[in-house]
């Protein structure tokens, strides 16, 4: 098993984050206290913490960097799943995300590192890119 990643980042309401990341993404909770939340994010854990400096209305200025023609935002995070998953998370997503950054696609079809790709935020405004390819380990870095 690889070894998970810890993330942590910031948001503008726990509860609200825990609607978005527990019920509506579906990872399970770990340890939480008033400011922060543990999740299961595909086995790395990912933890949301309080920024009140964002208040209620406020959400993360992200930037864009032009990638395979689309606007990509930087920052953003995400994790690298299997194709049937990813396309499960695709249509799950569909069910709650009202608009997407970057609609669910197929990214540099053809080429080296094919990856199916999709960008949206959670309601803090955290850019989050779920992506897959067909062989992981040999198409993951592939130049």
């Amino acid at each position: 098993m690889p070894t998970p990643f810890h993330l942590a980042i910031q948001v503008r309401d726990v509860a609200e984050a825990r609607e978005f990341y527990g019920t509506k993404m579906g990872f399970s909770e770990g340890r939480s206290d008033t400011c922060w939340v543990d999740y299961d994010m595909f086995g790395h854990q990912l933890v949301v913490h309080l920024n009140p400096n964002l208040g209620p209305s406020g959400k993360v200025q992200n930037y864009c960097n032009p990638v395979d023609d689309h606007a990509v935002p930087v920052p953003h995070f995400g994790v690298v799943l299997e194709i049937p998953q990813w396309k499960q998370l695709a249509e799950r997503v569909r069910t709650f995300v009202d608009e997407f950054i970057i609609e669910p696609y197929v990214r540099f079809e053809g080429q080296a590192g094919e990856q199916h790709t999709m960008f949206f935020e959670d309601p803090s405004g955290n850019a989050l890119e779920f992506k897959a390819f067909a062989n992981i380990e040999t198409e993951l870095f592939a130049k």
